[in-house]
This record gives C-alpha cells, sequence and structure tokens, in this order.
C-alpha cells in the first residue's frame, strides 16, 4: 500500500525568530525531508544551523524576485512571514506571491496583523494591502493575523531593572499578546493541516493585561521594583529615540501603544487556542524565561 506523503511546506524568511520557531514547530509534524526553509544569505550561520536540522536551505530574498522561482520549485505550501522591512512590504510581498502563483503553489499562509481590516496601527496599511494582493492573486490563503508578540515588551526588560521604571503610552489599553512560539505553533497548524483551505484568523493571547499590570508581574517575577510610567505618544518616542531606538522603530513602537490604548491589540475569540488545541503560554511564563 502506497503511503501519502505529506505535503512539501515553504517557510519565508526562515532565519528569523518567528521563521526558526516555525521550522521547529514543524519538525515536530513532518519528515525534515519535506521542509524547505528560505533565507537571504546561504553562508549565514543561520542558514547553517538550519541544515544540520536536515531541512533543505534555499535563497529566497523578498526584494530580488529572480530568486523566488527556483526556491518555490515543487513547493505545496507556503507560509509568507511577513517582511521587517517596514515601508518596503508592499513590493517585498508582492514578489513573493506572484512567485508563487507561477510556481502552482496551492496554499500561501501569510502572517498578518489582528484586525487588520480595521486596525488603527500605522502599520495596519501594508498588511492591509499585502492581503488584498493575495486575495486578487487567486492561489488560496491563510491569513494569520497575528497579535502582539509578548516578546515585544520583555524585550524592555533589562532596561525597565535598571531604571525601576518601563515606559509607554498604552494607558489603560488591554493587550492580548501571546509568546512568538504560541503563533509559530498556529501557522505549523496550517501549514500541515490535512483539509487546508482558505481562512482568517484572528489571534491572539487568552489573557488580556494592561502595561501597568505588565510592569506588576515583571516587578513579582524579578524579586525587583518596576513601575509603569505612562506618556503621551510623542515624550514615549522621544524617550525611545534618547534610548538609542531608530527614528522609524520609535515612531512604530509609539503609534502600536497608542493603537493599544484604543484597543487594538485586544482580542477574546481565543482562535490561537483552538487552533494550537492548548492555552496560549501565560504572561508569567514568558517573563520568567525572559529573565533567565
Amino acid at each position: 500500500m502506497s503511503q501519502t506523503l505529506p505535503p512539501k511546506v515553504f517557510v519565508t524568511g526562515a532565519s528569523g525568530q518567528l521563521g526558526r520557531l516555525v521550522v521547529a514547530e514543524l519538525l515536530r509534524r513532518v519528515p525534515a525531508a519535506r521542509i524547505v526553509a528560505g533565507v537571504r544569505k546561504a553562508e549565514s550561520q543561520a542558514a547553517h544551523d538550519l541544515s544540520a536540522l536536515g531541512v533543505t536551505v534555499r535563497i529566497a530574498d523578498y526584494a530580488r524576485p529572480e530568486t523566488l522561482a527556483e526556491a518555490f520549485e515543487g513547493v505545496d505550501r507556503l507560509l509568507l512571514i511577513s517582511s521587517s522591512e517596514v515601508g518596503q512590504r508592499v513590493p517585498q510581498h508582492r514578489n513573493v506571491i506572484a512567485a508563487a502563483s507561477r510556481a502552482g503553489i496551492g496554499l500561501i499562509a501569510y502572517t498578518s496583523l489582528l484586525r487588520a481590516d480595521t486596525s488603527p496601527l500605522g502599520v495596519a496599511g501594508e498588511h492591509r494591502a499585502t492581503e488584498a494582493i493575495l486575495a486578487e492573486s487567486g492561489v488560496p490563503a491563510v491569513i494569520l493575523r497575528n497579535g502582539w508578540y509578548t516578546e515585544n515588551y520583555t524585550a524592555f526588560l533589562p532596561a525597565a531593572l535598571a531604571h525601576g521604571v518601563m515606559l509607554g503610552s498604552a494607558g489603560a489599553g488591554r493587550i492580548a499578546s501571546a509568546a512568538r512560539a504560541d503563533y509559530a505553533e498556529a501557522a505549523a497548524a496550517v501549514l500541515t493541516a490535512e483539509a487546508a483551505g482558505a481562512r482568517v484568523y484572528e489571534l491572539a493571547g487568552d489573557e488580556a493585561y494592561t502595561l501597568d499590570a505588565f510592569a506588576a508581574a515583571a516587578a513579582q517575577a524579578s524579586g525587583r521594583p518596576i513601575r509603569y510610567q505612562d506618556l503621551p505618544a510623542p515624550e514615549y518616542r522621544a524617550a525611545l529615540l534618547a534610548a538609542g531606538l531608530p527614528d522609524g522603530l520609535a515612531s512604530l513602537l509609539a503609534d502600536s501603544d497608542t493603537g493599544a490604548a484604543q484597543g487594538a491589540l485586544f482580542d477574546d475569540g481565543h482562535a490561537l487556542r483552538a487552533l494550537i488545541g492548548r492555552p496560549t503560554t501565560p504572561l508569567a511564563s514568558v517573563i520568567t524565561t525572559a529573565l533567565a
């Protein structure tokens, strides 16, 4: 009796933080021979690390369409992880989607933004545009509208511990974030599902918190005093610039907090929990891991 092989899955941006986690999760579900990892540079350490896992590594640069046709050869399903180059995402994503369509890929999963169609966040525009390109392509697409990563906030813990204060401009907005690994597991679940078809998932964590509550949780976990100081968005952006963050990132973070104050990072639909078949990683657990 012949055995049907699982679909051959391609992960773009596989050397990034989310991409590496998706590959690791896929390896728990399908043979390494059915996984292709896309990277920008074959000689990078990340590419060597991926090769050591037994997966196929191919060059796939969003900004170089000529690399994509060969990269997507023989691929059944593709995960398009949104580009990290804010402002360049739309043309880069268009390159990937066009190449995937020409290659005959049967399903594209895309990491979008929570409620991208209505979100007030500035970064939502590029996600809306990408979703429209996907719809126009005719390729069946699963839209993974990811909420905030809890790690977006734990990244500031060293500064918060050093100064005893966590800055932000989210007010009393509730944030239903989840661990990056939770979103990676959701992507792997979609890519390996027996019956995969077009769908939109609004994905967020099970528990919601304010940044004041986040600071309190961090203080409890670390045993050191940390308080949350809410600032007007322009002052928060200025503080981030003074801390050495690039202008684009400082503006994005300040805008995101402003959106959070309006409820843009809150969702209680529990679609992420349903998709991964378990509760999302608790906030306290992500904070403890970050502190370690």
